[in-house]
């Protein structure tokens, strides 16, 4: 699946750390299948900074959902189970997550909506007015990644192909720490990804993907101080 993510900036490398919390499934990168989405979220952020913004494309596997090593959540629609976990992770008492999962895809709260959860917190319409007033509004989408495995599951679309042997490269690396670690595959992607090597090697402008991955692997040894 194709998804966007609308910024101020195009996105090369995703560091969750930057990322807000208390949005509608909590603390975590977000991208949706709908490109206008992106594309009117990116003005808005981009006026906010004085910038024109930007639209960053991504692949999404979605075999995401089916690995048993990623806790997944999915709503299909606006409904009671939606509204609850959204007013959950919207609860501004609490800045870290309140959840576990992996990956959350569903709907929406936008501006619109918000305003009718608000009133709702406020006590001023009820659960059965909200839904009864969100019922006509624009279909809407979005996909939250929440934990560093779950990035692996997302890949940044390139134009460049010298990016596709930088791609290459995290594979032998991953496996090379399997044997010298004596771990499994997803637990030597987390400790590559969360790497300053991998930072590096993601950033186009220091061209350390042109360099063979066994001399890359010994920079990660040395950090990682194997």
């Amino acid at each position: 699946m194709q998804v966007y993510h609308g910024s101020y900036t195009a996105i090369d490398v995703i560091d969750l750390s930057k990322c807000k919390a208390n949005k509608d499934f909590g603390k975590g990168f977000y991208v949706t299948k709908f490109r206008k989405q992106a594309e009117e979220w990116a003005e808005i952020i981009g006026g906010v900074y004085d910038l024109k913004g930007v639209v960053t494309e991504f692949t999404f596997y979605e075999r995401a959902f089916t690995e048993e090593s990623l806790t997944t959540l999915r709503f299909s629609e606006y409904n009671d189970e939606w509204f609850d976990f959204v007013i959950l992770n919207r609860n501004l008492a609490f800045t870290e997550n309140r959840h576990d999962y992996d990956i959350i895809e569903g709907p929406v709260a936008d501006d619109k909506i918000q305003r009718r959860i608000d009133k709702f917190l406020e006590g001023k319409i009820t659960r059965e007015n909200f839904f009864s007033q969100i019922v006509h509004f624009e279909p809407s989408h979005q996909i939250c990644f929440c934990t560093l495995k779950s990035l692996r599951m997302l890949k940044k679309k390139v134009e460049n192909t010298d990016i596709y042997r930088m791609e290459d490269i995290g594979e032998p690396l991953v496996e090379q720490l399997m044997l010298d670690f004596q771990t499994d595959e997803m637990k030597a992607a987390e400790m590559f990804y969360a790497s300053s090597v991998f930072t590096q090697l993601a950033n186009i402008s220091t061209q350390l993907y042109q360099k063979p991955w066994q001399e890359i692997y010994e920079m990660l040894k040395k950090e990682l101080k194997i």
